[in-house]
Parts: structure tokens; C-alpha cells; sequence
């Protein structure tokens, strides 16, 4: 079926032909592997997924069960939708929307019945009706527990939920309106944007891992400065990697250990220490931050430890340190990899005696302080190259904590783009609809070296750009020289064509352009197989044989690369 016209109305199109997603469907008994497209399947018997729902139900309770099932659907549909656009972007939002559906039923999942969709990624709209039929997540329910009260295809409608949020780059919500659970002849489904829904706080909850995060929910918090996402009490994610950090945190908010965050700059290590805080019990007392990077070398033991007046020239009044001022409360340290290696023997010293004696002064001060540290640097190896006091990396290192990466956790841009276009238009009174499918994927393909802090600059840059009463498009975004990867797609012919995101910011170098120039003519009349094949000994030629430098390259993982090789070398 050839691409529909993007000024075709989804509601009246029938469903693309499945050949695209089927070709992505890959059994390798032998290896005991089975793929669609990149990502790595497992077939399970419909019975043994309800064993292990009534599991989850009788040790963790209904609500966490269900809240388990919704995020685990949001994942598997948040990847589906990356395939879906990757596979049909060519035919427009219309056309690739219908690759959730599609790949719901070649899942085994349901049959699933369109009765409406409306969508405008450009106005950032969206508006889908659908009916399960037999669906498996329904029917395990009423065989263990029979006919009730409420839906019960909690798996299902996280799916929904995320391949919309993931296809749409902004926060959607399906709700579950109708279940066979319930008795219905059918179930039946129905998604909007978040906002879109006046009363969704209840099903929002079950996207959230803990309490900590605010999920979905962020798409409602904008005009709430207690709520700001990067403000001191809330963070938001919806990924797994993100939520899991988010357990750990609350983990460990109730004890007095030590707590360190690591991961790169720009991740929210401090809104997540804040937050630490905030739900520990010394919530009621001072939070005090000190950037151990801003602080010059002479005057770190004045702002840690305080002074006393006529210590130095200039000090004329005695001043409390910040360990003096967080007492009773948390001291963060942030880039505490930073510091100098005389200022880590007085901080080792403060820490293992829990007193501190201000410069210039012959007075111990006790202090009753919660300390918590982050770094973007390795630690480990700061020590092994004598930058960083082995003694002090043991005692900040008791309860570490990593806080992965935007690039690691490509369910929760749609979020923070959804909220920072929101939070800007406000701040500036604007109107900028939403974001064009261009910009959504390469939002969405971008490396993001500068994760979230990058992001909000990024969405608040597209927003001055765009036309008022418009939507962002990816040259309003990526006009700052960010590098963006280059790759192979087929325009609406048919035809090898650079992905558009490729050529949005500066162009790549002459060597590259020559490169892909070339393969694109050494792929004339290949098949999409062989054209892989070419891709993938070209990058490992370039490499010089090195099959991780050729993954990198190609942005997949060296085993799927090797995996790549290996099958299409016996085709």
C-alpha cells in the first residue's frame, strides 16, 4: 500500500499494509533470539502472563500491580512508536499512527478497531478512539477472577498511552472506558493529551513509579511554582532507568547515610538530592548547596567551615560556614570531584569527626548535618590517577546513586518538551502550537550531550523562532550547531534519501557528504537487505575492523550489529 496523502483524514483510511512491520519480524530458533526490527522479543503464553499478573496483584496489591503493568505497556509502546515513524514517516502522521494498532495485533495483543482519530502533531492535537476485541489482558482476568467492577487491560492502555506520547512528542493519555473484564461486548479506548483530560490525576498516578516523579502529570503542573520541574520539589520521568533511580531515592530518604549522585551534567542530580531531602526526615530543616567548582581554591575552607572576624584581611564580622548553616538539615555538594586535594583532607576531617573549626577560630563547632555529593566525573578513576583522596571516595560513596542520561531515557522527552514549550509560551506570552513531526524526531534522535538543561535551552530557542499561532519546526531547534547524526531513509517515492533531521544544523564535513554520496549510489537497485549489508561494511571498513567504533557510528549496539552481519550474511 502506497503512502496516503498527509491531507487524508486518518478515520476514513484503512490500515497500511502489514508488510512493512512483518519484514521486521525476525525468529532465530537456533539462537533462541526473536526480533522486530532492533529490539529483542519474547513470545509468552497468554496463561503464564496471567499467572504472573495475579502474582503481582496478591504480594504487591491491585494499585501497584496495575501502576507495574501500565509502565511496563508505556515502555514496550514508547519503542514501537520509534519503529512506526522510523518505518512510515514518509506517509505522514496519518499514515504512521496506525503503526501502534498494527504492531498491537501482530503482538497477539487484541484486534483493534479504529472508530476515530484526529491528529495534528503540528497543533500538538490528538484525538483516538479504538475497540479491542478479544483482548488477551481481558481475558486472563476474568479467568482468574471473573467479571468486576473495573478495567482491567492495565498492560494494554500503558501501551497506548506511550507509543501516542512517544509518536506525538507531548504527554497522551488513554483511558480505558469500556472492558470486557466489566462484562462489555468489547473493550474500548480513548486518548488525548493530558491536559486534554479535566480528571485524570487518578490514572496519571499509575504512570508514576514513585511518588517522587510526576510523570505524565507534568503536562498539568505548569502556573504551580511549588510544582516546576525543576524547581526544588518535583522531578518527572516516565522511563524505567529514571523510576528506578527514583526507588533508590526513596529508599535511602529515611536513614541518615550518606548519598551521592552521579551521572552527567545536566541530568537533575540537584532537583533529585532536593527531593531527597524533602521526603527525609530532616525535611523541616535547611537544604544548603555549595557548587564546589564555583569556589575558588582559597576561599572553599572559609565557605564550608565560616570564619571568625580578623582571620584575614577584610573579614570583619565572624561568618557561619555552610556546614553551620545546614545544620539540623542536608549539605549538598555538588562537583564535589572538583574540589582541591587540601580542601578534600579538611572535608574528610569534617565529615569523620562531625565538627568543624571555623578559619581563624580555636572553637569546635558540633554539626548535625545529612551530606549528599554529585558528580559528572568518574570517581573511581579520579582516585586511580591520584586526583581524588581514596579515603573520602569511601566515606562520600555509601548509597551512590546514578541518575542515567536523557539519551538512555528517550520515553521522557515528549514530557519535558511538552512542559517547556507550556512553561515558556506562559513566560512570554506566546502561542506556539506545539511541534512539527521533523522536530519530534530529531528531538527524539539527537544525542542530547547536555540532557535536560540542553533540552529546555533547545524547546525555549524553537519557541522564539516559530511563528506566533505555529508550531516548531527542526530548523528552529537545531540552529546552534549541534551535530546531528546522519541516516538513511525513502522519501515518498521509494527512493535513499539523507533522513531530513540529518541536514538541520551545520553541514557535515566534506568526507562524510563524499561518503554518503557514495553509498547511496553503490545502493542503486539494491534491496533494503543488501543496502543494510552495504551500510554496515562500510562503517565497519571505516573503523578499520573495530565492530564497537562501527556501532557507534550507526547508533546501534555492537551485538546488534554483529547479529546484523551474521543473519544478513547468510541471506
Amino acid at each position: 500500500m502506497s503512502p496516503p496523502s498527509p491531507d487524508a483524514d486518518p478515520a476514513t483510511l484503512p490500515y497500511p499494509d502489514l508488510g512493512d512491520l512483518l519484514a521486521r519480524v525476525r525468529f532465530l530458533p537456533e539462537e533462541g533470539r526473536i526480533w522486530l526490527d532492533d529490539q529483542r522479543m519474547l513470545l509468552m503464553h497468554s496463561s503464564a502472563f496471567g499467572v504472573l499478573r495475579r502474582e503481582l496483584i496478591e504480594s504487591l496489591g491491585t494499585d501497584r500491580a496495575r501502576g507495574l503493568l501500565t509502565r511496563i505497556g508505556y515502555n514496550s509502546g514508547s519503542h514501537d512508536a520509534e519503529l512506526s515513524r522510523k518505518l512510515r514517516e514518509a506517509g505522514g502522521a496519518g499514515f504512521a499512527v496506525f503503526g501502534g494498532p498494527q504492531l498491537h495485533m501482530l503482538e497477539g495483543t487484541a484486534r483493534v478497531e479504529p472508530v476515530r482519530m484526529d491528529v495534528d502533531e503540528e497543533r500538538g492535537h490528538f484525538d483516538g478512539e479504538f475497540l479491542w476485541h478479544g483482548s488477551a489482558e481481558a481475558e486472563e482476568h476474568i479467568r482468574l477472577y471473573g467479571i468486576g467492577s473495573e478495567p482491567a487491560c492495565w498492560q494494554q492502555i500503558g501501551y497506548a498511552s506511550g507509543f501516542s506520547s512517544r509518536f506525538m512528542g507531548r504527554p497522551v493519555l488513554f483511558r480505558e472506558v469500556e472492558c470486557r473484564a466489566q462484562g462489555a461486548p468489547h473493550c474500548r479506548i480513548v486518548g488525548k493529551p493530558v491536559e486534554a483530560w479535566g480528571d485524570a490525576a487518578g490514572d496519571l498516578a499509575f504512570l508514576r513509579a514513585d511518588e517522587l516523579t510526576a510523570g505524565l502529570a507534568a503536562a498539568k503542573l505548569i502556573g504551580s511554582a511549588a510544582q516546576d520541574l525543576l524547581g526544588d520539589t518535583d522531578v518527572v520521568g516516565a522511563s524505567a532507568g529514571f523510576n528506578a533511580a527514583c526507588h533508590m531515592v526513596r529508599r535511602v530518604a529515611d536513614t541518615q547515610a550518606t548519598v551521592l549522585f552521579l551521572g552527567e551534567s545536566g541530568v537533575g542530580k540537584e532537583v533529585l538530592a532536593r527531593s531527597l531531602h524533602r521526603v527525609s526526615n530532616r525535611g523541616s530543616g535547611p537544604f544548603i548547596t555549595i557548587n564546589c567548582a564555583a569556589i575558588p581554591e582559597n576561599l572553599i575552607e572559609s565557605e564550608l567551615f565560616g570564619v571568625e572576624r580578623g582571620a584575614f584581611t577584610g573579614a570583619s564580622t565572624a561568618r557561619a560556614g555552610r556546614f553551620e548553616r545546614a545544620h539540623g538539615g542536608t549539605l549538598f555538594l555538588d562537583e564535589i570531584g572538583i574540589l582541591s586535594w587540601t580542601a578534600q583532607g579538611k572535608l574528610l576531617r569534617a565529615i569523620q569527626e562531625r565538627k568543624i573549626e571555623r578559619v581563624g577560630g580555636t572553637r569546635t563547632h558540633k554539626v548535625d548535618v545529612r551530606l549528599v555529593a554529585a558528580t559528572n566525573l568518574n570517581l573511581r578513576e579520579e582516585v586511580r590517577e591520584r586526583r581524588f583522596r581514596e579515603d573520602l571516595f569511601f566515606r562520600l560513596n555509601v548509597f551512590p546513586i546514578t541518575v542515567p542520561p536523557l539519551r538512555e531515557r528517550r520515553e521522557d522527552i515528549p514530557i519535558f518538551m511538552n512542559h517547556f514549550l507550556r512553561k515558556f509560551n506562559q513566560r512570554n506570552g506566546r502561542s506556539v502550537t506545539g511541534f512539527t513531526g521533523r522536530a519530534i524526531d530529531a528531538m527524539l534522535s539527537y544525542g542530547w550531550p547536555g540532557n535536560i538543561r540542553e533540552l529546555e535551552n533547545i524547546v525555549e530557542r524553537g519557541m522564539i523562532l516559530a511563528p506566533e499561532g505555529g508550531a516548531i519546526d527542526a530548523f528552529h531547534l537545531f540552529s546552534g550547531g549541534e551535530q546531528m547524526g546522519a541516516s538513511l531513509g525513502l522519501d515518498r517515492g521509494g527512493s535513499l534519501r539523507v533522513s531530513s533531521h540529518a541536514a538541520i544544523a551545520d553541514a557535515p564535513p566534506a568526507k562524510a557528504v563524499d561518503a554518503w554520496a557514495g553509498l547511496l549510489a553503490a545502493s542503486a537497485g539494491l534491496s533494503m537487505d543488501e543496502v543494510e549489508r552495504l551500510m554496515m561494511e562500510r562503517a565497519v571498513d571505516e573503523a578499520g575492523g573495530n565492530l564497537s567504533a562501527a556501532a557507534r557510528a550507526l547508533g546501534i549496539t555492537r551485538p546488534q550489529l554483529a547479529y546484523r552481519l551474521k543473519h544478513l550474511a547468510r541471506a
